[in-house]
């Protein structure tokens, strides 16, 4: 099938709902054309139809999509999630531990990838939501068990001051291909992006205790949110929102 066509075709079968009809679309050419073919056509989807597809993944089955989606792809459809609202967050853990974590892959690539991003540091940190004390406790002491976490939150001086502490837990001990080994990553080979992360985790954590939406809690903060000079994005912890359309 022509490219323009087969992009055309999954571009109307997303827009209809039928997510299972375009991955079976991109795995007929894959199939028939190879992977090179897939990957000429992925880079001209746009971000909102690549997410579209790999954020229903099913860890049933292994997806082409999903092994074949280059980081900076990745990246691009990861920082758009949002517009999903989806408040489990669900799909977004589903679809970063799949990708990231998959074979012969390299996971500091894929986190490079979205820190470089505007919106990056919030879409780790959406993913981390439910995971807020531990993850605390584990820039404060090393450890993700907050019975040795006094509770005081490290300020942005004592993070960066820490960032290349000698790791207390290996990455061996939490490889669970999931929130844990993926924080470990985070903190000891992009700290900077761990900083900024946990910085606005921070912010969105404050919001849902005092009811506010989390952009009014940004803005009322006594500057402890502010990510200077690790914000690698040179964003502000908020995004804006992104000109791509939501796929909904």
């Amino acid at each position: 099938m022509n490219h323009l066509a087969l992009i055309a075709k999954t571009q109307s079968l997303i827009a209809a709902g039928d997510i299972v009809g375009a991955e079976s679309a991109l795995v007929e050419l894959a199939d028939t054309e190879g992977d090179s073919a897939l990957m000429v056509v992925l880079a001209q989807l746009p971000p909102k139809d690549i997410l579209a597809v790999i954020r229903e993944y099913d860890n049933s089955k292994e997806s082409i999509i999903n092994l074949m989606v280059t980081p900076q792809q990745f990246a691009r459809a990861v920082v758009i999630e949002k517009q999903y609202r989806d408040l489990t967050r669900t799909h977004l853990r589903g679809m970063l531990n799949s990708v990231i974590f998959r074979e012969d892959s390299d996971p500091v690539e894929f986190l490079n990838a979205i820190g470089d991003l505007e919106g990056g540091s919030e879409a780790l940190a959406d993913y981390f939501s439910e995971k807020w004390s531990r993850i605390e406790a584990f820039a404060r002491c090393g450890t993700f068990d907050t019975v040795e976490d006094d509770g005081e939150m490290l300020s942005e001086t004592a993070l960066l001051a820490s960032a290349h502490a000698k790791p207390r837990v290996e990455q061996d001990e939490v490889a669970d291909q999931d929130w844990m080994e993926l924080a470990w990553l985070l903190r000891y080979e992009c700290p900077d992006l761990f900083i900024e992360m946990l910085i606005v985790l921070r912010a969105k954590a404050r919001a849902h205790d005092l009811g506010l939406d989390e952009n009014e809690a940004m803005e009322e903060d006594d500057g402890k949110v502010e990510t200077g000079d690790t914000d690698r994005g040179k964003a502000t912890p908020v995004a804006r929102e992104s000109d791509e359309e939501s796929a909904i």
